[in-house]
């Protein structure tokens, strides 16, 4: 990639995202960091990204609203440059337990965010790629998408395989145009995302490896695929599960 790279994290203020952002930015990435309500937390992630050098800039957003979308993008391409990467990361778990005992909004608020706020984000990426020679998108999916989170979430497995698809799918869609397009497949990770903060302890005797993951390890993953090592990848969903 000739041009400084300059990526859009969504959900970048907090777990997976920041780590994600702080690793873009040691690799030479500006970063666009979105995110929906904690300013102060966001603001902590773009001052360790300046730290590395690198340029940030926050946009208080949500991924579900057309509007905020194009707003993100915008920013990011006024204040920092031409975008040339997405990482499609922000998403929310949902109510947990069974799908018998799940509420209709928590439902629809978690397929909102975790489809409909990554087609959004991916639809303003591959519009903008495409006029500026290309670039690379990383959609967060999720060891569920395969596993099916049964007792959990079946909605947010749901969500994820559909993740798995739209990832296929548009990587077809969009290779001609120079865009590549992956996916990232977490198994449990120690992150705030938990409702119960002892899950990934408690899971941690059905993963092969035996321990939950850290958020730095799906970070390089991430940038593994955002980088020039990974040209030719394209369409992948790469696991990064501990084995499950």
């Amino acid at each position: 990639m000739s041009r400084r790279p300059v990526t859009v994290v969504t959900g970048g203020s907090r777990g997976i995202g920041a780590a994600v952002c702080l690793r873009l930015a040691v690799d030479g990435h500006d970063i666009a960091l979105g995110y929906r309500s904690d300013e102060a937390a966001a603001e902590t992630v773009a001052a360790a990204v300046r730290e590395t050098g690198r340029r940030c800039v926050t946009v208080r957003m949500d991924t579900t609203d057309e509007a905020d979308v194009d707003r993100l993008f915008e920013t990011a391409a006024d204040e920092l440059g031409t975008v040339t990467g997405l990482v499609n990361n922000a998403g929310v778990g949902g109510p947990v337990g069974p799908l018998a005992e799940a509420d209709v909004a928590g439902l629809r608020r978690a397929l909102d965010v975790n489809v409909i706020g990554y087609l959004l984000c991916a639809r303003r990426a591959v519009r903008d790629m495409g006029r500026s020679g290309g670039g690379a998108i990383v959609n967060m999916s999720s060891a569920a998408a395969t596993l099916g989170s049964p007792g959990e979430y079946v909605h947010y497995a749901a969500a994820k395989a559909a993740v798995d698809t739209m990832t296929v799918g548009l990587s077809k869609e969009v290779a001609a145009a120079g865009i590549r397009v992956n996916a990232v497949a977490p198994g449990i990770i120690r992150t705030g995302f938990h409702q119960d903060p002892e899950r990934p302890d408690k899971a941690a005797a059905g993963i092969p490896m035996g321990r939950p993951g850290q958020p730095e390890e799906i970070a390089g993953a991430v940038a593994w695929l955002l980088s020039d090592d990974a040209s030719y990848a394209t369409g992948t969903v790469l696991r990064v599960a501990g084995g499950r």
